[in-house]
């Protein structure tokens, strides 16, 4: 069985990425395992603070987690047509110091999928990570997008799928990413 880290992109309790990710992984074929992490407790990137205290404990059990899974599991929200800051933040981090990207991203198999409460998706945040995940060396996977637009219609208020037809398409990308990743 293939591992993958799962991260969500949205610190807020109820966000519609978290309950994205949280459906993909009960949705992952038997032979792909979903871990999801927080990032919650990755301070903002400073580099007198790592230059002083090195790398903050979340960020190094993060790194170590992401360079032991056979792939990664982003979930995206669109903030203002873009990538949300706190996720950027975390990426940031992780390819700290640069020696150590490799490592962690180098050739993962990595697939983005995102949800809004907008009616566009989530296609420009999912486009502006592109260059990002260039940079990190990984290898995206460029199956059926996955990106929920008007989300409050997708999710009851316990996060929990309650359209079929995107139920549908979280299987479907699911199976495609175990696939790409070799699960």
């Amino acid at each position: 069985m293939a591992k993958i880290i799962g991260i969500s992109g949205s610190l807020r309790r109820g966000s519609f990425n978290s309950a994205l990710l949280r459906a993909a992984a009960a949705a992952a074929p038997p032979q792909l395992e979903v871990e999801i992490a927080s990032i919650r407790d990755i301070p903002l990137y400073d580099g007198d603070l790592e230059a002083e205290h090195g790398t903050p404990p979340a960020v190094a059990s993060l790194k170590d987690a992401i360079a032991g899974a056979a792939g990664l599991l982003i979930a995206t929200p669109e903030y203002n047509g873009s990538m949300p800051g706190v996720l950027k933040n975390t990426i940031d981090w992780l390819s700290r110091p640069p020696k150590d990207m490799a490592r962690v991203f180098g050739d993962k198999p990595t697939a983005l999928i995102g949800a809004t409460p907008g009616p566009n998706g989530t296609s420009g945040s999912q486009a502006a990570w592109l260059p990002v995940l260039r940079v990190l060396g990984v290898r995206p996977w460029f199956g059926p997008r996955l990106m929920v637009r008007e989300a409050g219609k997708m999710f009851d208020a316990d996060g929990l799928v309650i359209d079929e037809a995107l139920r549908g398409a979280i299987a479907k990308f699911m199976a495609g990413f175990a696939h790409f990743v070799g699960a």
